[in-house]
């Protein structure tokens, strides 16, 4: 198996990447595929004494697709950028996975021009994984899409329920629907729309449609997948980062407050650092671009090393789940209209 990885992403690139990417093919034993400035990167495999690494490939890419480029003609217009190349690659075969931690929107617009989604898909969705005590609940979408239909939300379900079954080893993967309520009534005409959509899949037997879920659900356990258009799914995934924080600056204040307070925590310091872990986006990987005809993760754009090896490591798994193709073989029951 070969992972593509754009080598110039990211605000710590091409260092952490050139790391990370050392660790995880030392780790998978996977072949790896380092595009970018090949003298840039071939600096950072010497400083990490990887020069010689034969499952490692550098591909010389001169351009690099930065935050400030339009996301809608960056690839167009940089054609021998990294991300540019890398999706191209993964296009022609070359690769069977990407992994950037670049800009999410030009990656998502190039995944989609360069690439393709799996015919029959209306819009790409982002499904990052959340903690909720057990294997995680999968938000879709968290931005992609700020305007949805329920057609583009009931794909959405679908390809949840695909990646928590296979990626996240979900049994019939419970599907909910965000909502202002968890009454089968409760919200505006999209929801109301959705809702009866995923209920009659759910009746038909292709889905595990649980209901409406609040916000306050969401790290509970009560579901597998929750569904939402990229707009509130954006602030949800915002609100719960910013909510992390603050009760991390929050225990950290309190322990800190007096020797009495030292002591326990250094008593807890271990459980502490596992929760913190759990929390940390450097632990979870990525963001599945899901809809997209081969696998493509969106690595944060502040990873480190760590972060790029879980990346790795979730890009080998979407691969070697095949989830593009469990959405492909599944597209005639997702589509509300039959294409001309």
């Amino acid at each position: 198996m070969k992972i593509i990885l754009d080598a110039m992403g990211g605000d710590n690139a091409p260092e952490a990447v050139v790391k990370g990417a050392v660790a995880a093919c030392r780790e998978f034993g996977e072949e790896i595929l380092l595009v970018g400035r090949e003298a840039e990167v071939k600096a950072c495999l010497a400083a990490c004494g990887a020069e010689n690494e034969p499952r490692i490939t550098v591909v010389n890419a001169s351009e690099v697709v930065t935050m400030e480029d339009d996301p809608a003609t960056a690839c167009r217009r940089k054609k021998d950028a990294s991300m540019t190349v890398a999706l191209t690659m993964l296009k022609n075969g070359e690769g069977d996975a990407v992994v950037s931690a670049g800009s999410t929107g030009a990656l998502l617009t190039g995944a989609t021009l360069i690439v393709k989604r799996i015919r029959g898909i209306r819009r790409a969705a982002m499904g990052p994984v959340l903690p909720n005590g057990g294997r995680g609940v999968l938000l879709i979408d968290c931005g992609a899409n700020v305007e949805c239909t329920p057609e583009y939300l009931l794909q959405f379900a679908y390809m949840g329920a695909f990646y928590a079954e296979r990626i996240l080893g979900c049994e019939n993967p419970r599907v909910a629907l965000l909502n202002v309520g968890a009454e089968d009534t409760k919200g505006g005409e999209l929801q109301k729309e959705t809702f009866a959509l995923l209920k009659a899949a759910h009746e038909a037997g292709r889905i595990n449609f649980i209901g409406n879920a609040e916000g306050s659900d969401l790290l509970t356990g009560k579901m597998d997948v929750l569904v939402t258009d990229g707009f509130s799914g954006n602030v949800m995934l915002k609100t719960v980062e910013g909510a992390a924080k603050f009760m991390f600056r929050q225990l950290k204040g309190v322990f800190y407050s007096s020797t009495k307070n030292k002591l326990a925590a250094l008593a807890i310091k271990k459980d502490l650092s596992g929760m913190k872990a759990m929390l940390d986006p450097s632990e979870v990987g990525g963001t599945a671009m899901l809809g997209i005809a081969k696998p493509v993760i969106k690595a944060h754009g502040s990873s480190d090393d760590r972060a790029i090896y879980n990346a790795v490591r979730q890009a080998i798994a979407c691969a070697k789940a095949d989830v593009a193709g469990a959405i492909e073989n599944n597209i005639e029951y997702m589509k509300l209209e039959k294409e001309n």
